[in-house]
């Protein structure tokens, strides 16, 4: 896996925002076309989120996505950002990401999360059983699921016999999807130092704790089966465009959808010109920030900056990039400007040739 021409490396979370005035169905349409793209680009990573009954994000199945976007790409990672383990059974999960892996072998990442990806009433209707409160099993989960897909319940275990297929090649080592630890609090950096996991934080989402995180993470980590090092990134939210101005036009759109989350609202994407008009209506509704904005917003040179910046401080070598904008040819724009600012498709290039050169030696 090679990294940028500056050694940090570039990922992508999308989540199949609706923009409004379209169908919710162009929107899976849309992800499938950036992955498509990405994938060209050279970055390392296209995962996709899993949220429920919202008009604003078209994503509930991020698994029958990931498997259409395999056949779509060639050589980028895809996965899970992620699975909302507390919705499904452990050998359920076990089962769908085993069956990604057999079909695009090396390529499969499972990140799980205990967020219920949707409101109260959407986690009640999700849930199999409502005669009792549901139980915080999320470790539990977690253990299994690991077992499953490991194929390592102790000898006298009830599931010792139960195997999660398609089962691994039988190569003396674990074959099969890579698991990551998804949140965005102390709780989930503890629970990645705990099951030996690698680490990303939601920062987009919750940026108030992302440094103490990832530190933490780092410094209690402890070399494991599943992970000799700690491995940890941060996917934070981007916009770029060839001025600052008009990355700043484009933003309006999701500092709206910001304001309208807090307030509980799901609505579709904005265009800029509505939102900015609505965020004038609304007046500054400040968000809770911390050392760093949710989303970098302006030129590929300004955001490069500060991703370089933020990345160096961390002490992590990749950033899972979230980019919302109203309209899908300025998402892969922004996309494209910042490919070309990180050197990806000469990145790209040179580890071709190098595969190249060592196959033909």
């Amino acid at each position: 896996m090679w990294k940028t021409m500056n050694g940090l490396k570039l990922s992508v979370l999308d989540q199949s925002p609706v923009a409004e005035g379209t169908a919710p169905a162009r929107a899976l349409q849309n992800s499938i076309a950036l992955a498509r793209r990405v994938d060209e680009l050279g970055y390392t990573r296209f995962w996709m989120s899993e949220h429920h009954a919202m008009d604003l994000l078209a994503c509930t199945a991020p698994e029958i996505m990931l498997a259409r976007i395999g056949a779509e790409t060639h050589r980028i990672r895809i996965g899970s950002g992620g699975i909302m383990l507390p919705h499904y059974t452990a050998l359920k999960v076990a089962e769908v990401f085993r069956t990604l892996y057999g079909l695009y072998p090396e390529r499969v990442d499972l990140g799980i999360g205990r967020a219920p990806g949707g409101g109260p009433m959407e986690s009640l209707a999700l849930r199999r059983s409502r005669k009792t409160a549901m139980e915080d099993d999320f470790p539990e989960q977690v253990t299994e699921l690991l077992a499953f897909l490991e194929d390592d319940f102790p000898t006298a275990h009830p599931f010792g016999k139960v195997k999660a297929m398609p089962g691994p090649a039988p190569e003396g080592r674990y074959v099969g999807p890579a698991v990551w630890m998804l949140g965005s609090s102390m709780w989930s950096s503890a629970a990645a130092v705990e099951f030996g996991l690698p680490y990303s934080f939601a920062h987009f989402f919750s940026p108030v704790k992302t440094r103490d995180a990832i530190e933490a993470y780092m410094r209690n980590f402890r070399p494991g089966p599943r992970r000799e090092r700690p491995e940890a990134t941060v996917a934070v939210g981007v916009i770029c465009a060839e001025t600052q101005e008009e990355a700043e036009f484009l933003a309006s759109s999701v500092k709206l959808l910001q304001q309208r989350i807090r307030l509980g609202e799901r609505k579709p994407v904005a265009t800029p010109e509505d939102a900015l008009r609505e965020l004038k209506m609304r007046g500054e509704l400040p968000l809770e920030e911390g050392e760093w904005p949710r989303y970098f917003v302006g030129t590929p040179a300004v955001v490069r900056e500060r991703l370089e910046q933020m990345a160096g401080e961390l002490g992590i070598d990749e950033v899972i990039v979230n980019t919302i904008v109203w309209d899908q040819e300025k998402r892969l724009r922004s996309y494209d400007l910042l490919a070309k600012e990180f050197g990806l498709g000469e990145a790209l290039v040179d580890s071709e040739e190098k595969n190249f050169d060592k196959i033909s030696s």
